[in-house]
């Protein structure tokens, strides 16, 4: 496979290892000092465009390999309030787009345990939920893309609970993150439900990027020869029924 890399900061190049390791080859890397090769005829012959990049730039990014017909596996978070949008342009060309906020396989196995649990948890309004997420002190977006997919997950499953706040402390019908950014942490996740009797906590932690990186060309392999949208859920075979 045919890949155009657009970003190239560490999970950048992590990912390229993991790719040349799996058999494919990078046709042209993209990043912040050569934006416009982004409309070159070398971005235009890949067959495959994986983008990590910014949250101010990923919309853009993106909308412009669709707008190529060049399938794209993204990464980057914080830029979701447009989703809609990039769905329906992806829909117009009728090409391929595939999102997560992370593409560990371990992760999205806890985003299935997650949403097991909150399912359980409805009944149980003697419980509380709250979230943890510690990050390196690198990482711009707060929360974590990871925590918000937890956390909505969380809310369309318990019915006492209508938003998040990024805060420690939460009204009744919030759930409180508390987000952490300290040395070179690559991710670590928790869920907690409390009460005055117990504490039920559930935790994912990355021990480095390769898990991502394998996620990521995993994704981009699967999603070869395919239009429409697609999510780790559709690699893994999870429903979230």
């Amino acid at each position: 496979m045919k890949i155009a890399l657009l970003g190239y900061g560490k999970m950048g190049k992590e990912i390229e290892k993991i790719a040349h390791k799996r058999g494919h080859e990078i046709v042209i890397i993209i990043d912040k000092d050569n934006q416009d090769d982004i409309k070159s005829e070398t971005f235009l012959s890949a067959q495959m465009a994986i983008e990590f990049t910014t949250p101010e730039t990923a919309f853009d990014n993106i909308s412009t390999c669709l707008l190529s017909s060049v399938p794209v596996v993204s990464g980057t978070t914080g830029w979701l309030s447009r989703y809609d949008e990039i769905k329906a342009l992806c829909e117009k060309q009728q090409c391929a787009f595939f999102y997560a906020s992370n593409y560990s396989l371990g992760v999205n196995i806890f985003f299935h345990i997650n949403r097991e649990l909150a399912r359980i948890m409805e009944h149980y309004a003697d419980y509380n939920v709250s979230m943890e997420e510690i990050h390196h002190i690198q990482k711009k977006d707060s929360p974590s893309g990871t925590a918000i997919s937890l956390a909505n997950d969380i809310i369309s499953l318990i019915s006492r609970k209508l938003l998040w706040i990024n805060e420690s402390n939460s009204k009744d019908d919030e759930i409180a993150i508390n987000s952490i950014r300290e040395g070179t942490v690559p991710g670590t996740h928790t869920v907690v439900y409390e009460s005055e009797a117990d504490i039920i906590s559930i935790e994912h932690r990355a021990k480095n990027r390769k898990g991502l990186a394998l996620g990521v060309i995993i994704a981009a392999e699967f999603l070869i020869n395919k239009k429409g949208i697609y999510t780790m859920d559709d690699v893994l075979g999870i429903s979230n029924k």
